[in-house]
């Protein structure tokens, strides 16, 4: 392999509308996470950069949804990924933002620079638009019947049922989720990025030039290569993103699969002043971590927009993992079928190398795996405590015990002795060997058997024994024990960090360089240790059973949810009689609760036309400050009545779910009291 002089180590960006879950972990960031531990700890210069992905489709639907603004929802959201991570102890150099200020001015300056190079297609092409709010509606604002399976819920680029991928046009009786109307198709440009003129040199690149990575990845580029490659837009009419920087491009924004990459550049360039090194130099070793459902934007798509452009290195591996499901079904977020990161943190305190143990044993690297609590509970009570734990504690009470916490001097060797040292370098070659080639999972497991090592070690000397008839003897087993026990504290470092650190603690030893580890002479003789402390605790049944009910009551809501149930239409009125309702939109003044009741509150409105007073039975639905400056839909020209001895002059229009919740009907921006609702 090439000699490089530095890594840039690209972890995929999570999209920041909603939290990070162990799917996410142990496909893209435990692995990221590692490798570039390992890299640190070889004294490698590289640099780590990450950020949240803030723009696209869902994050409108979900701001929507929950009736705010986009960039709340990405607000909220990147505090949360950014707060688990660092709890969780996954080291980035930057976690920065593709909403940020530099973003906006590297993603625009990559676009006009392919955009001054003639690379781009400009095509009009017909796409569904929603005549009754005026705008083009992205396919995931697109719902219908899929031709393939007969779902009536299919969304414009994909039927969630039967898996097979559409376009909108696909759909019978496609409609609007904006407001429920059947789109019209209009006319509309787009840039397009043309694959096609990129697939001989990324043939040759892929197939031929990098035959060594994963299969699952060189497999999934193949099978795209092979159907051909096809344009790719590179922008859409959206009104959150980062604006199409040409003229005639309003109310376009850059299509996110090709804004999102540009992230890694420009957290890059945000972190360092020396960015170019690591994106323009060929002494650079680029990697990216991602998942399976990433492998085409970033070994096809990605490498085409840098080729494009010029001047920059593409990324030499692409270690994609493949998913991870949750006893034995897939990990959704739709249906809140996950353990969340930032839930667990709260749940399992100083538990964080148990999860990162857990999924990096079990890790997806070449097919999908599942994790279950039992085998959470199994790895940490078998493996973590039995071994890891058990090893280590008692190494460590046994010195204490026999040389008052202090390293003994060891003396002459037996066959065993030697035959036990001399495993150590070769477990150290063997993760090693391992991390190179990305095998995570195995890299561990050899991690642990200097654990088992150790653990044998003593069980087959039996210093506690042998201290009674050679104290000698007992000095040289501690001796290995401990220098072992230091090893561990090195070795141990990428996969479980904190467990690392606290064994430092205890043997009083700060030392991390990978190069120094495989040697028994770490701890010098007559080194002094602090206190031993357990680095496991066994996790009881009941913690479990707890997980496992959390996870029984979403099931149990998921087949719970069914469509909502609405009131049948009632009986047909004249236009007539509409007509005659005078309904208008005002803000409510005031408002205090009715004495003596429970339901009814007495408010103050200006209704435009004047200020009058009328009597709601929505207290139990709404505080009075809840009220107080909100604009409402009213009947104004229902006829008056008494009500508690108050004249009502008028009805606030309320929507009533299924639940038999009330929420106001009002419009989404102010308007002017007074104003008709028609």
């Amino acid at each position: 392999m090439k000699n490089y002089k530095r890594y840039l180590i690209t972890s995929a960006l999570p999209y920041a509308n909603g939290p990070v879950h162990i799917g996410h972990l142990a496909g893209v960031y435990i692995p990221s996470d590692i490798y570039t531990r390992y890299l640190r700890e070889k004294g490698v210069e590289v640099l780590s950069v990450c950020g949240s992905d803030e723009h696209g489709v869902p994050i409108t639907i979900k701001a929507r949804q929950e009736n705010t603004t986009p960039q709340a929802i990405v607000d909220k959201y990147n505090a949360i990924i950014k707060d688990s991570f660092e709890k969780f102890g996954i080291k980035f150099d930057i976690y920065s933002r593709t909403t940020s200020k530099v973003h906006y001015e590297t993603a625009s300056e990559f676009f006009r620079t392919l955009y001054d190079k003639g690379v781009f297609i400009e095509k009009t092409t017909e796409q569904y638009y929603d005549e009754e709010v005026k705008q083009f509606l992205a396919d995931r604002y697109i719902t219908g019947t899929c031709p393939h399976c007969g779902n009536d819920r299919a969304y414009g680029d994909q039927c969630e049922k039967c898996g097979t991928s559409l376009n909108a046009t696909d759909l019978i009786n496609p409609k609007s989720m904006l407001s429920g109307s059947k789109p019209v198709l209009k006319e509309t440009k787009h840039w397009f990025l043309p694959l096609d003129k990129f697939q001989p040199d990324l043939e040759k690149w892929i197939l031929q030039d990098h035959k060594e990575w994963k299969a699952n990845v060189y497999g999934q580029c193949k099978s795209w290569l092979d159907q051909g490659l096809q344009p790719r837009a590179v922008s859409r009419d959206l009104n959150w993103g980062v604006p199409v920087p040409v003229e005639g491009a309003e109310g376009k924004v850059l299509y996110v699969w090709f804004d999102a990459p540009i992230g890694y550049i420009s957290a890059t360039k945000e972190l360092t002043p020396d960015w170019e090194k690591f994106w323009k130099s060929d002494d650079t070793r680029m990697i990216h971590f991602i998942g399976k459902d990433n492998i085409v934007f970033h070994c096809i798509v990605f490498p085409a927009m840098l080729k494009a452009e010029g001047s920059y290195i593409l990324p030499d591996n692409v270690p994609a993992n493949e998913f991870l499901n949750l006893e034995g079904d897939k990990i959704s977020t739709s249906r809140n079928w996950a353990v969340w990161l930032h839930e667990y943190l709260q749940e399992f305190p100083g538990k964080q190398d148990v999860l990162r143990y857990v999924l990096t044993a079990n890790m997806p690297e070449t097919k999908d795996n599942d994790f279950t609590w039992k085998d959470f509970q199994t790895r940490n009570n078998s493996e973590l405590v039995a071994i890891l734990g058990n090893f280590v504690n008692r190494a460590m009470v046994l010195t204490q015990k026999y040389f008052d916490s202090k390293i003994p001097q060891a003396g002459a060797l037996t066959a065993f002795d030697s035959e036990t040292i001399a495993e150590i370098p070769r477990i150290k070659q063997a993760i090693e060997a391992n991390l190179e080639e990305f095998k995570f999972r195995e890299a561990l497991k050899e991690a642990m058997n200097l654990a088992r090592l150790g653990n044998k070690y003593l069980a087959d000397t039996e210093p506690w024994k042998v201290v009674k008839t050679d104290p000698a003897r007992v000095a040289t087993i501690l001796n290995i024990s401990m220098q072992i026990t230091a090893n561990l504290a090195i070795l141990l470092e990428p996969f479980l960090p904190f467990s690392a650190e606290k064994i430092r603690r205890m043997i009083n030893f700060s030392d991390s360089q990978w190069e120094h580890a495989g040697s028994v002479a770490l701890l010098a003789p007559g080194h002094g240790l602090n206190a031993p402390e357990l680095l496991f605790d066994k996790i009881e049944d009941d913690v479990i059973a707890l997980q496992l009910q959390k996870l029984e009551a979403t099931k149990l809501a998921n087949a719970n949810s069914q469509p909502v149930q609405v009131e049948p239409q009632r009986a047909s009125v004249s236009y007539d009689d509409f007509s005659r309702m005078d309904i208008r939109i005002g803000k409510v003044l005031e408002a205090e609760r009715v004495p003596k009741t429970q339901k009814l509150l007495k408010l103050k409105v200006d209704t435009g036309i004047d200020t009058r007073t009328l009597v709601s039975g929505i207290a139990e639905h709404f505080t009075p400050d809840q009220v107080v400056g909100r604009q409402v839909a009213i009947l104004v020209n229902l006829e008056p009545r008494s009500i508690k001895g108050i004249e009502s002059h008028g009805m606030i229009l309320m929507a009533e779910d299924a639940d038999g919740k009330l929420k106001f009907v009002q419009p989404s921006e102010g308007v002017a009291n007074g104003s008709t609702v028609k």
